[in-house]
């Protein structure tokens, strides 16, 4: 029996493997052996990266080593190899190490050199980087990838496979595509149902033909159904008769799910209408283009040795279009692009900040590629200029309470959903001098992932004061572990880089946890590494409430004045004062809220 494809386990999270690569940075160029094996397992342990909010490790743990790991300290490496131990590992703690060192491996990230020391790679050490791009991390991993492939016992030729599925996923839209533009057809890639039937059971670059027309064949007969039952009933016959030699054709949603979110981090496919069919970014035709013609996503032959440097090597594959000639069409083409959208900005009277174009007939190779990236990230301030404007709209802000509120419903990755929310919201409120949400994004502005671990989620800059703001889907114990330090460190680092006003800290989550709220009672009342500082929890529910106060003044045809906001946050920061207790200060924010809703509602225009 044959299997589906899905994103590899080992990528799916990038900041937990880059923290892994943290952790062993301090053994690069030893020699791996049962020895630095296990001192990487502690090291793991020692910095929570291991183990922390674990019930399956932690349950044999005595209460003292417990509580060393849901503490907010750092431990001493003594403690932690003192864990390690007491877990009594099978094997012991070295061949953990071998464990996790294995996912770093796959990825190219580090590897084992000829006299056998451990070597931190190109690939892994531009990982480390404070400023990696972990879009442009995923696209030259997923260009590489392949299956069959020396590191996985799971696809063989054998059983069918010959594909870099990132490729023949390039390769399989591009020719759906192609066969509706010559039906007459409308050219929309595919439906969420479609990538998820036929893009995992994609074993090998010779049916991408064939599983075009399969794809036309049963968007065909799904069409002609009204019913949404039929539709289900429709589905799971044509699933049952066209892939019976697929062994788990039930993950195939879920695997859809993943394979989507981590190919669009790439910026080579976005969504389309309301996020229901994913298409080929328009804006990267010519790259898109570029790899269609030269990769016919095949799998090459390798040894494991071959293969880990190949994958390890952050300037390879060596990319067809970054040549003067195709880096000039690229330019021009992203040029072109912008001033079209600038002129749609201008008729709207929305006021856009200048850019200096440039003359590309006389820029370098090296020159050209900053010059494209100079393009992108002005076309994404002015998609921020926009989504500000569009932010306005009470309409918009009605759409995005109601998203919030009913955020776990969402068919998105959760945790991006509300940071992107937050960010909308944020923007609706009308004056702020910038909202900068820290996520990356495709071409087409909507996020990719959540922010990066070591930035806060959003920054908020105003005339009288600045802020972060940090959300968190985790409603558990696990708020506290994974959101109460950092918080309140990412607010220090803004505080400090940006001191010339007053700063504060919008955290939001579904519900406050009380070892959270307790964190944050502390540096509110008393102090976080010596200082006081402004963090203001809010449920989204009472976020919600706060933009709702927004409508009723635009109805009014008020407008929301920055000062009046930070006088919210200093209201709710000031009940510290006199609230005997965290759990009740916390229990008074909804009514602060709902008071200040009414005093800006009853303030002159």
């Amino acid at each position: 029996m044959k299997k589906i494809w899905s994103i590899s386990t080992t990528v799916r999270n990038p900041e937990r493997i880059r923290n892994f690569l943290v952790a062993l940075k301090p053994l690069d160029g030893e020699v791996w052996n049962h020895d630095t094996q296990r001192r990487f397992q502690i090291l793991l342990i020692q910095h929570k990266l291991y183990g922390a909010g674990n019930k399956q490790f932690t349950n044999n743990l005595s209460r003292e080593h417990r509580e060393l790991l849901e503490n907010s300290e750092t431990l001493t490496y003594e403690q932690a190899e003192e864990i390690l131990n007491a877990r009594n590992y099978v094997g012991a703690g070295d061949m953990r190490g071998r464990q996790s060192f294995n996912p770093i491996k796959k990825m190219g990230l580090a590897k084992i050199d000829d006299q056998g020391r451990i070597r931190i790679t190109s690939f892994g050490e531009y990982l480390l980087k404070e400023d990696a791009d972990l879009g442009e991390m995923f696209f030259k991993s997923f260009l590489k990838w392949q299956l069959p492939n020396p590191l996985s016992r799971d696809f063989k030729v054998e059983d069918g496979y010959d594909i870099k599925p990132f490729i023949a996923t390039l390769h399989l839209i591009n020719k759906v595509n192609k066969i509706c533009r010559k039906r007459g057809l409308t050219e929309k890639g595919l439906s969420q149902a479609e990538f998820d039937i036929f893009v995992p059971t994609l074993i090998s670059y010779q049916n991408i033909q064939a599983q075009a027309r399969k794809v036309l064949e049963f968007r065909t007969g799904l069409e002609r159904l009204a019913n949404e039952r039929e539709k289900q009933t429709y589905t799971h016959s044509y699933v049952s008769e066209n892939f019976e030699d697929f062994e788990n054709m039930e993950h195939t949603k879920d695997y859809g799910d993943n394979i989507r979110r981590y190919f669009r981090m790439t910026r080579y496919f976005h969504l389309r209408g309301n996020g229901y069919y994913i298409d080929l970014e328009p804006r990267r035709s010519i790259e898109i283009q570029k790899i269609l013609k030269t990769d016919n996503g095949s799998s090459q032959d390798f040894t494991a040795e071959a293969y880990i440097d190949y994958i390890s090597d952050i300037n390879l594959p060596i990319l067809p279009w970054e040549t003067q000639t195709e880096l000039v069409r690229i330019s021009n083409y992203t040029a072109d692009d912008i001033r079209q959208y600038q002129n749609q900005l201008r008729e709207q009277r929305i006021q856009i900040p200048d850019f200096e174009f440039k003359n590309t007939d006389r820029l370098s190779v090296e020159q050209l590629k900053a010059y494209v990236g100079e393009l992108r990230d002005y076309r994404r301030t002015l998609q921020e200029t926009e989504d500000h404007f569009v932010s306005q709209n009470v309409d918009k802000v009605r759409e995005y309470i109601d998203r919030l509120r009913n955020i776990r419903q969402s068919k998105e990755k959760k945790s991006i959903e509300l940071e992107h929310l937050a960010t909308l919201a944020l923007n609706a409120i009308n004056d702020a001098l910038a909202i900068k949400p820290n996520y990356p994004v495709g071409d087409d502005n909507q996020p990719t992932f959540t922010a990066p671990a070591n930035k806060p989620d959003i920054e908020c800059f105003y005339d009288a004061f600045n802020g972060v703001c940090e959300v968190t889907m985790l409603t558990n114990r696990a708020q506290w572990m994974q959101e109460g330090q950092p918080v309140m460190r990412h607010l220090r680092d803004f505080e400090d880089a940006n001191n010339s006003k007053d700063t504060y800290c919008l955290f939001v989550a579904p519900t406050l946890h009380r070892d959270t709220v307790n964190t944050f009672w502390t540096a509110v009342k008393y102090e976080y590494e010596g200082r006081r500082q402004k963090i203001v929890p809010l449920t989204i529910n009472e976020l919600a409430k706060l933009l709702e106060a927004i409508i009723a003044m635009k109805d009014r045809g008020q407008r929301l004045d920055h000062r009046q906001l930070m006088n919210l946050y200093d209201s709710i920061i000031n009940l510290t004062s006199t609230a005997p207790s965290s759990d009740v200060w916390t229990s008074q924010i909804s009514g602060v809220v709902e008071q200040w809703s009414r005093e800006i509602l009853s303030a002159q225009v």
